[in-house]
């Protein structure tokens, strides 16, 4: 089939495309995400002019070719650069420990994707809040291939472009419950909905008040807002604060204990505005933060309630 669009560009600096683009993936059966046997990524995602399908692949060290079908496939290839990192500079970046300047040595290429599209990421971080994320990404799932629309092109696999927000709004309660979604995520997903819009300006906004559009929304907190600003704005800076995980591990990474949410912010100090690419390193560094001892999050299936 020939493609809509199609873009080739020469990243400005070392980018690894998994690395970069596979935090947008929610899960390994995720419908709007699939690697290839040829190792290119195919992805799907709503642009203002529609659904799109767009296939990442590597040609070289820094080439890359983006390729993509349906209404919103310019504007897709005309995103892909800063999917792919263009605007996440690594100039500034001061390792200081030498676990984190040995992973940043051997991982050049890992760069802070900007998907551009903030209610996109909004939907499924909405639906990861106070949950496994196993259990969010089977809702994740469920929803999409109930709700979502196939995509457009030749996927090699079958996959869905997440519903608009009309649709998302437009889902039974029913519905919800059967994907194993509790009542508050449903209503915040729901309640979100109408303001797509201003929750997409934020894309063109600073970290600072691109946060404070997110959180004015009732159910977006700090975490929610971080979560989003990862993958949608390119920032290399959000913490995701209130994370069940993330303090402990932050913590026995760096000083081999347990942490508050307070004692991780004042611990990663030293790295402000580039926190989550620390973060990130400090997992490819081969730390592993707390033992796997202790309570682990509860699976609460919605479902039987």
């Amino acid at each position: 089939m020939t493609v809509d669009a199609e873009l080739d560009w020469r990243a400005p600096h070392p980018t690894d495309l998994l690395q970069t683009v596979g935090v947008l993936r929610r899960g390994p059966g995720d419908p709007t995400y699939r690697l290839a046997a040829d190792g290119s990524v195919w992805r799907t995602t709503r642009m203002p002019a529609g659904p799109a399908t767009m296939r990442l692949s590597q040609r070289g060290a820094n080439e890359f070719r983006c390729e993509a079908w349906g209404p919103g496939a310019a504007e897709a290839v005309a995103s892909a650069p800063d999917l792919l990192g263009a605007r996440d500079e690594t100039d500034a970046f001061e390792p200081r420990l030498p676990r984190i300047a040995d992973a940043h040595r051997r991982n050049p290429g890992m760069r802070v994707a900007r998907s551009g599209r903030v209610f996109e990421a909004l939907v499924p971080a909405v639906l990861e809040q106070k949950v496994i994320t196993l259990q969010a990404h089977d809702s994740w799932r469920m929803l999409l291939w109930r709700f979502g629309e196939d995509a457009p092109g030749p996927t090699p696999f079958r996959m869905r472009v997440a519903p608009a927000p009309d649709g998302w709004r437009r889902i039974p309660s029913w519905e919800w419950h059967r994907a194993g979604v509790d009542p508050k995520r449903s209503r915040t997903i729901v309640s979100l909905a109408p303001f797509a819009a201003r929750i997409d300006e934020a894309a063109a906004m600073t970290p600072a008040d691109a946060f404070s559009r997110l959180t004015h929304f009732t159910g977006v907190g700090a975490w929610t807002a971080a979560e989003v600003a990862q993958r949608a704005l390119g920032d290399a800076d959000a913490v995701s604060v209130g994370d069940y995980h993330l303090a402990n591990f932050v913590g026995h990474a760096l000083e081999g204990r347990d942490m508050t949410d307070d004692e991780m912010l004042v611990a990663l100090e030293p790295w402000a505005g580039q926190r989550y690419r620390a973060i990130r390193l400090l997992g490819y560094s081969g730390s592993r933060g707390k033992p796997r001892r202790g309570p682990r999050m509860e699976f609460v299936d919605h479902r039987a309630r």
